[in-house]
């Protein structure tokens, strides 16, 4: 630039900034609306979105869950309902968890191999009415447990081997129902190699598994402990088995053990604050990576939206967004309606 001095004429501004940028103006193509579209790199569809929802007992039963505004439990009956809305709107697939009894839980988790426990029964009832969507279950023990954690407890400990052989039952009798995907949450080591052997062994070949390879010991989960009824039972915390937010190698290491088990994708989990695991996880190994909006980022926005301190439809499809560029396939987020009903009315 002349005498290293930008000249403040309006004649000569223009010659300036050529000079300043090299003409390389990167804001010729954020002009208008048709040029801005040519040069999107990253387009979110309705086939990137997978739709978790929650289960309880009764029948006609779809009740509001307080601290997940726009999030319900829904019977069977009416989860077949929720199945066949989202089938319409081109959403891929469901995640069930379930809001079991109090009778039903057990030191050792062991209803989760019962054909007639929520997840299995949902499945079947779906599988029957909708069979076109895919069902993604959760192998953890959570749900079943009468101190809400994802294994068995034995003097303090979750024990592995034993939580591993519970699980594997689970996943089983979820194969059985009809489920397409089995993704244990659960963390227990050696986990997706066990599944994917019984699987094999029983004729389930076609059933894939998610592995949640890198689930973090996250503070964003306290929404959906409550959905499914675990906040007030669980004892101490889950950090021998879920990885330190801290960790992003471990996290490699993770999802690469369960890949030489047999993994044929991979779960982050939280989703947002992790988008550098996402990335590093698609870098690495290429396979259909997913992440999920987990309950807790899904209530900030919406609690956030609610007191008018945020446009929450436009924060939601920024942070979906988010996920897609980092490298995400799919992604599991209890908005997934109202962003696909968004896309479809955007034609």
């Amino acid at each position: 630039m002349r005498d290293n001095q930008f000249n403040l004429s309006s004649a000569n501004v223009t010659e300036d900034i050529d000079d300043i940028t090299g003409s390389r103006r990167l804001r010729r193509m954020r002009k208008a609306d048709w040029s801005r579209r040519i040069v999107q790199e990253t387009r979110l569809s309705v086939d990137n979105l997978i739709l978790p929802f929650f289960l309880t007992d009764g029948s006609g039963v779809s009740e509001p869950i307080e601290a997940m505004p726009g999030v319900e439990r829904h019977s069977v009956d009416m989860a077949v309902r929720l199945a066949e809305k989202a089938a319409k709107l081109g959403i891929p697939a469901l995640a069930p968890f379930p809001r079991e009894s109090a009778e039903v839980k057990t030191e050792d988790g062991a209803f989760i191999s019962s054909p007639d426990n929520l997840i299995n029964r949902a499945v079947r009832a779906i599988k029957k009415e909708v069979p076109e969507i895919g069902i993604i279950t959760d192998a953890a023990l959570d749900p079943f447990t009468s101190h809400g954690h994802d294994g068995i407890l034995r003097n303090g400990e979750i024990v592995n081997d034993e939580s591993v052989a519970m699980i594997v039952k689970g996943a089983l009798s979820q194969a059985e129902a009809g489920a397409d995907i089995i993704a244990p949450s659960d963390m227990m080591d050696g986990r997706i190699g066990a599944i994917r052997r019984a699987l094999d062994q029983n004729g389930y070949n076609n059933v894939a598994i998610i592995s949640y390879a890198t689930k973090f010991a996250s503070a964003f989960y306290g929404p959906f402990r409550d959905a499914i009824g675990t906040a007030g039972v669980l004892k101490g915390d889950k950090k021998t088995y879920y990885i330190d937010p801290a960790n992003s190698d471990e996290a490699l290491r993770e999802a690469e053990q369960d890949i030489l088990e047999g993994a044929d994708m991979l779960m982050i989990k939280p989703g947002l604050p992790y988008l550098d695991i996402v990335q590093k996880l698609k870098n690495a190994f290429r396979l259909p990576t997913f992440a999920y909006q987990v309950s807790g980022e899904y209530s900030m926005i919406k609690a956030a939206s609610m007191n008018g301190w945020i446009d929450g439809d436009k924060v939601m499809m920024e942070s979906i967004l988010a996920f897609r560029r980092a490298g995400c396939d799919g992604i599991l987020t209890y908005a997934a309606l109202e962003i696909a009903e968004k896309l479809k009315a955007e034609g």
